[in-house]
């Protein structure tokens, strides 16, 4: 008998067949739930890169534009058709995105690609203005972000460029600044006027006590009209990037007590305790004693101003350090660096939540300052936070409405 014919040999190869059926029934099985997956994961990413696209497409009064590693672009919405009068078809795989940018704006920032990218390579992202030359050849002052592109696998792929027009705001921004310059400068030339003519008839001794009286209503009046002239003409030299300092070694501390003796008399009259809490020996800073002194009299009297009667406004200045991760510490540390911090505490009316984001933008009001009608124009806080940054500083606000407020002004020493 052959092994053909022994029917173990012909039941295990049987078997054998069977198990080699089952596997390859299995593998099909399993390469069909693959095909299936496969089939869904290509559906799921051409939705999602239709859903995608048509987003981009929805934007009409932005520019969307993305290129590739090499700035060629390969996205172009019809934002950026609208914007830069080129169709799609005229540029995408045709033209790179240097190509829509002013030349000598490139250059000065170091030329080409590298130029637009370079902050957002190293920090993520950014946003800055941009001269955009559209098609017939007009520029466009266009705020652009800038960020990564990543392909489907996270790889980088190149960079996204999303542009706002800003060309009329910006020019709007222009004109109100030149306007608050030059009426700020033909105000001082009369109120000087006025004021030196005030003092001379003020010093008469021949003046009856009403005329006096009546004159000193209006040389108080002309002061204020002056400084309200020497705010705006301050935020107008910010705004234009001529706002400098004139550096000295400055006792913070001594700058502190003459604000808290300028705010006296107001305070007084309203019925406002005035607390103030300066070492004796001094805190010396490195500034403009100037500058610093307006900044210190706007919180001062700010405090003042929006604490009811009956409430307390405390001055407390402290020499300190700052951490490495930017805390403030009333003990030296290593690698810390020394700090003078000044706090202003009042228990006045309180800024809503809401709204201390934009406490520091000129001529902004609280609601709080509107209930309560508190005078005000809305530049003091504008111009403090713009002499703290010059002082290489941080000027941070807490408040509760209702309870009260802490500005705290914190320059290196």
């Amino acid at each position: 008998m052959t092994a053909v014919d022994d029917p173990h040999t012909t039941t295990g190869l049987a078997a054998e067949v069977a198990r080699l059926r089952a596997a390859n029934a299995a593998l099909l099985a399993q390469m069909q739930h693959r095909d299936d997956e496969l089939e869904v994961a290509t559906r799921m990413l051409q939705a999602r890169a239709q859903t995608m696209t048509s987003v981009i497409d929805a934007v009409t009064e932005q520019s969307i534009i993305g290129t590739d590693v090499d700035g060629v672009v390969r996205v172009w919405n019809p934002g950026a058709e609208r914007m830069l009068g080129l169709p799609r078809a005229d540029v995408v795989r045709r033209r790179s995105i240097t190509e829509f940018h002013l030349p000598e704006e490139l250059e000065e920032a170091g030329g080409g690609l590298a130029a637009l990218v370079r902050t957002a390579q190293e920090q993520g992202s950014d946003v800055r203005d941009w001269t955009y030359v559209a098609a017939d050849g007009g520029e466009l002052t266009v705020s652009v972000a800038v960020t990564p592109r990543t392909d489907d696998s996270g790889g980088h792929a190149g960079w996204n460029f999303v542009g706002t027009d800003m060309t009329e705001a910006r020019a709007t921004e222009r004109m109100k600044d030149q306007f608050v310059s030059l009426i700020s400068h033909e105000l001082r030339t009369p109120l000087t006027s006025i004021l030196g003519y005030l003092e001379l008839v003020l010093d008469d001794p021949e003046l009856g006590e009403e005329a006096r009286g009546y004159l000193g209503t209006v040389d108080r009046n002309a002061q204020r009209l002056l400084r309200l002239v020497g705010d705006l003409l301050f935020t107008a030299q910010v705004d234009a990037g001529r706002f400098s300092l004139q550096p000295e070694d400055v006792d913070l501390a001594a700058v502190v007590r003459a604000a808290e003796e300028s705010a006296r008399v107001t305070a007084a009259a309203t019925g406002v305790e005035v607390v103030l809490d300066v070492p004796d020996e001094g805190v010396v800073v490195p500034g403009d004693a100037v500058r610093l002194g307006q900044a210190c009299d706007n919180l001062v009297s700010n405090a003042v101003k929006f604490t009811p009667h009956g409430g307390r406004v405390t001055l407390g200045l402290r020499a300190a350090w700052r951490t490495a991760d930017g805390t403030v510490v009333d003990v030296p540390q290593d690698g810390a660096s020394p700090v003078a911090r000044l706090k202003v505490d009042d228990t006045g009316v309180g800024i809503p939540a809401g709204e201390q984001g934009q406490l520091f933008a000129r001529f902004f009001r609280a609601s709080t300052a509107r209930r309560h009608a508190v005078p005000g124009v809305g530049l003091g806080l504008a111009i403090t936070r713009a002499i703290t940054t010059a002082h290489g500083g941080t000027l941070e606000v807490s408040s509760v409405e209702g309870r009260g407020t802490t500005f705290t002004l914190t320059l290196p020493r």
